[in-house]
This record gives structure tokens, sequence and C-alpha cells, in this order.
């Protein structure tokens, strides 16, 4: 990369909460990437309501992952949400498949959520918050941010934004996961995937309105 392209990062975003603003929609992918992501999961709970099968629910399940694929290949647009929701449906498989227990499709996903939720913790605790490495990512230093006690607190609360759709879906998953609910299990992780991600989206959001943090450190005017 050559030096103007390292140098124009930072210029393309005035304020901290404009970059976060646009690191954050680039990884949720919109709302094409939201619903793909759901897609997988709404059809495996969907065929094991129906057949209480789980070979037929888990092949229905990869096969809608598949198709989505092969739209956004045919369509020359960036398969990159997609795969994500491939490999988290394959890897459910995997731990499916080995045990013959349908409820251990979503055990991947309760073990990602719990090792975020204390990655992001852990971040808090050390005052290194997970969303000051977006800040970093733009500016071209991951941790000039770090120098200023005011960005520090406003990627704190933002990484807490982060870190508690996680630990909630922990918290709800998995003494269903120990009951056997599956059905319930795979509603619950539809309704507190995209839906609780929008919710923390939105606060982060609304805390991002409230101020204009200048990007570079040792000037910051953090909202709240």
């Amino acid at each position: 990369m050559s030096t103007a392209d390292t140098t124009a990062a930072p210029e393309a975003h005035a304020t901290v909460e404009s970059a976060v603003r646009a690191q954050l929609a680039k990884a949720l992918g919109g709302k094409r990437g939201i619903v793909e992501a759901a897609v997988p999961t709404i059809a495996f709970t969907g065929m094991w309501l129906a057949t209480k099968d789980l070979k037929t629910s888990l092949i229905v399940s990869i096969a809608s992952a598949v198709v989505l694929l092969i739209i956004r290949l045919v369509q020359r647009s960036t398969p990159q949400f997609v795969l994500n929701s491939l490999v988290g449906i394959g890897i459910g498989a995997i731990f499916a498949a080995r045990t013959g227990e349908a409820k251990d499709v979503f055990l991947p996903g309760i073990y990602y959520n719990a090792a975020y939720a204390a990655g992001m913790l852990l971040s808090v605790v050390v005052r290194w918050p997970i969303v000051g490495f977006l800040v970093g990512s733009v500016t071209g230093d991951p941790t000039a941010w770090h120098k200023d006690p005011g960005l520090v607190r406003l990627c704190t609360r933002l990484t807490w934004f982060l870190l508690l759709p996680c630990l909630i879906r922990v918290v709800v998953q998995l003494p269903l996961y120990w009951a056997d609910q599956v059905a319930t299990l795979g509603i619950m992780k539809i309704a507190l995937g995209w839906p609780l991600q929008v919710a923390g989206l939105g606060a982060m959001l609304w805390l991002l309105a409230r101020g204009r943090t200048p990007i570079q450190p040792g000037t910051a005017q953090p909202a709240g």
C-alpha cells in the first residue's frame, strides 16, 4: 500500500463517531447480510419442527446457504456474509453429526458468543476496549487512540453495547441447550440474532450521535 493510501483513511473520517459507524456498517453487511445470516437457522428450525429428522434438517439448512452463495456469485457481489453463515452451519452440522443430537447444531454458536463476550469483557477490564481498534484501523495506528482518556471512555461504552447481546444469547440459550429444547433454541437464536444485534447497534448509534470526538488523539470531546 502506498503512502497516499495510508494517509487517506484518517482524512475520510473527521471524527471517531463517523469512523465507528462506517466500520460497523461494513461489519454487519447491511440488511441483506443480516438476512443471509438468519436463513440457515430458519431453515433448520423449520425442518426440525416439521420432520424431527436431524439429517434432513441439516441438508435443507446447508442447501439454503449454498443457494444464497450461488446468488451472490452470479450477481458478482461479495459472498463474505453468506460464507460466514455457511461456515457457521457447517461447524454446527459437524458437532450434531458426531453426537446425533440436534441441539448440538447450536453449541458452536453458544461457544462463540461466550468467547466473544469474555474477550470483550477482558478488553474493558484492562482498559483496551475492542472498539478502540476500529478507530485504530481507520487512523492507521492501531494503538494511538489509547493515549486519549476521552477516546478510551467512549470506546469502552461502545464495547459494552457489543458485549451485552453476546452475553444475553449465552444466558438465554445455554439453559435451553441443557434442557434439550431444540425448537426453542432455534427460535431464540433467530430472535436473539439480528434483532438483538440491531438493538445493540441502535444504542451505539445513539451514543455516537451525541458527540463529535476528533479522530486525532489529544483533542477528544467525547459524547456524554
